[in-house]
C-alpha cells in the first residue's frame, strides 16, 4: 500500500540522491559513469608534448587536453592565460636537445604535415577555444616568438558532442594524433589515440537516453556572492591593493615611414618586447581616497627614447617622464609602501607583468578583468565601460590616465566588497 507517508519518504530519497554529486573517477576526472580510462593507451614520444590549456578550458567535462595528457607520457599539462614568467615552461622552451615549436596557424605557419621539423622538438599545444587561443598566444611573448606550424586535417573531426566553430578544426586530441604520427615518422600508431576519445564521445551521446532526448539537468543552488568574487574580497579586504602601470611602449612593428623601435641599453626585459615602466602608481582598496599614506605614485624615466606615444596615451607631459628617477628608486620607494601579503589588483595582467618586469614583488594578484566577466557573464571592452555600470567615474586618484584607471578599480573593488 502506499500512503501518503511513504510516498512523502520516496520523494524525499530522490530529492537528496539527487543533490549528491555523481562519483568521479580521480584520474580523468570524469563520473564514474563516463569514465574513459580503461581506453586510453600508453604512447611514447621522442617529442615533448606541453599542452598550455586556458583556464576556461580546464572546466570543460568533455574536453580532451587531459585525455592527451594521460595517452603521452612525454606530455606534460599546464594550466593559465599567460606564460612569458613561468619558469618551467621556459626551461622547456630553451632546451636546445628539444627545440620549441608552437602548433597554432597563422601567416607563416609551415604545414607540419608535408615539412615536419627534423629531429625531436618540444610541441607547444595551445588548448582552448579559437578566441582562447588567441588571447593565449596574444598575451604571451614567448609563445608568439616560435617557428610556427599549422596543419589541415586529412579527416573530418570525430568530435559529435561539441560544435567546431567550422568544419575543418579538430579537437586536441585529433590534432596530437595527426601531428605526433608526421613528427614521429608513425602515424598507424598513434590512431591509437582515438580510443579514448571514441569511448568518452559514445558513451556521452548514450547518455542521451535511447529515444535521443537529453537527460534533464538538475536544479542547481545559487551560488554565493562571496564564492563568486575573488577570495581577498571577503577574507583579506585590508591587503587588496589596486595597481596601474603605463609603459614607454614604441611599436612593435613599426609602420612603414615610422621609426623603428630604438634598442634598449642593458639586459631584455622577460617578456622580449622591451616595454619600460615609466609610471606606478597604487591605492590601498580598503581605504578612504585621501587616507594619508593610502596611495602611492611615481614616475620613472625610460632608459630607452621617449616613444612620441608616450605622453599622449599616458596624459603626462613628456619632460615629467625624462626628469622623472630611474625605476630602482621607484622600487625603493615602493618597499617602503608595499606590505608583505598584499594581493595586487589590475585590469588584466600586463600592469602586473610589467611591474615584475622591472623587479617589483608580485606575491599575489586578482585580475579585476576577468573576475568582472566571471561576475557577470559577459565581456567588457574597457575598464571605463565596466566601471560606468557601478555609477559616476570618480576623482583621480593620481596624475595622468593611470590616476583616472586606479580610482576606476578601487570603485569596482569597492562595489565588490558592498555586495557580499
Amino acid at each position: 500500500m502506499v500512503t501518503p507517508h511513504t510516498t512523502d519518504a520516496a520523494a524525499a530519497a530522490a530529492a537528496t540522491a539527487a543533490r549528491e554529486p555523481r562519483p568521479r573517477c580521480l584520474r580523468c576526472r570524469r563520473p564514474t559513469s563516463v569514465c574513459y580510462c580503461a581506453s586510453i593507451p600508453c604512447l611514447p614520444t621522442r617529442t615533448r608534448v606541453v599542452i598550455l590549456q586556458h583556464p576556461r578550458e580546464r572546466d570543460m567535462p568533455i574536453g580532451t587536453a587531459r585525455m592527451a595528457s594521460l595517452a603521452l607520457p612525454q606530455a606534460v599539462l599546464r594550466v593559465g592565460r599567460t606564460w612569458d614568467h613561468d619558469a618551467a615552461l621556459a626551461a622547456e622552451l630553451n632546451d636546445p636537445s628539444r627545440p620549441a615549436i608552437l602548433l597554432y596557424p597563422g601567416p607563416g605557419a609551415r604545414d607540419i604535415l608535408r615539412d615536419p621539423p627534423t629531429g625531436p622538438v618540444t610541441l607547444v599545444v595551445v588548448d582552448g577555444t579559437w578566441s582562447q587561443a588567441k588571447t593565449v598566444v596574444r598575451d604571451s611573448a614567448c609563445l608568439r616568438e616560435l617557428p610556427r606550424y599549422a596543419f589541415a586535417a586529412p579527416t573530418p573531426s570525430e568530435y559529435r558532442i561539441r560544435r567546431e566553430p567550422d568544419d575543418a578544426f579538430v579537437s586536441t586530441i585529433e590534432a596530437l594524433m595527426h601531428v605526433l604520427g608526421a613528427l614521429e615518422g608513425d602515424a598507424e600508431r598513434f590512431r591509437a589515440l582515438l580510443v579514448p576519445f571514441r569511448a568518452m564521445v559514445d558513451a556521452q551521446l548514450a547518455r542521451k537516453g535511447d529515444d535521443g532526448a537529453p537527460r534533464q539537468r538538475r536544479a542547481r543552488p545559487p551560488v554565493p556572492m562571496s564564492a563568486r568574487l575573488p577570495a581577498a574580497i571577503s577574507e583579506r579586504w585590508d591587503q587588496v591593493v589596486a595597481v596601474v602601470g603605463e609603459a614607454n611602449a614604441w611599436p612593435y612593428q613599426p609602420a612603414a615611414g615610422e621609426p623603428a623601435r630604438p634598442p634598449r641599453p642593458g639586459p631584455p626585459l622577460a617578456s622580449r618586447r622591451g616595454d619600460e615602466l615609466v609610471q606606478w602608481v597604487a591605492h590601498r582598496a580598503g581605504r578612504a581616497a585621501d587616507d594619508a599614506g593610502a596611495t602611492f605614485a611615481a614616475l620613472a624615466a625610460p632608459r630607452r627614447p621617449l616613444s612620441p606615444s608616450t605622453p599622449y596615451h599616458t596624459r603626462l607631459l613628456a619632460e615629467a617622464i625624462t626628469a622623472a628617477p630611474p625605476v630602482a628608486e621607484v622600487l625603493t620607494r615602493w618597499s617602503g609602501f608595499g606590505r608583505a601579503g598584499d594581493v595586487l589588483a589590475s585590469w588584466g595582467p600586463y600592469p602586473v607583468g610589467l611591474w615584475a618586469e622591472h623587479g617589483g614583488v608580485v606575491d599575489e594578484w586578482i585580475d579585476v578583468r576577468a573576475a568582472a566577466q566571471r561576475l557577470t557573464s559577459r565581456k567588457f571592452g574597457s575598464l571605463d565601460a565596466y566601471a560606468a555600470t557601478l555609477g559616476p567615474a570618480p576623482a583621480p586618484l593620481a596624475p595622468g590616465r593611470a590616476g583616472h584607471r586606479l580610482a576606476l578599480l578601487v570603485q569596482i573593488l569597492t562595489a565588490w566588497r558592498a555586495m557580499l
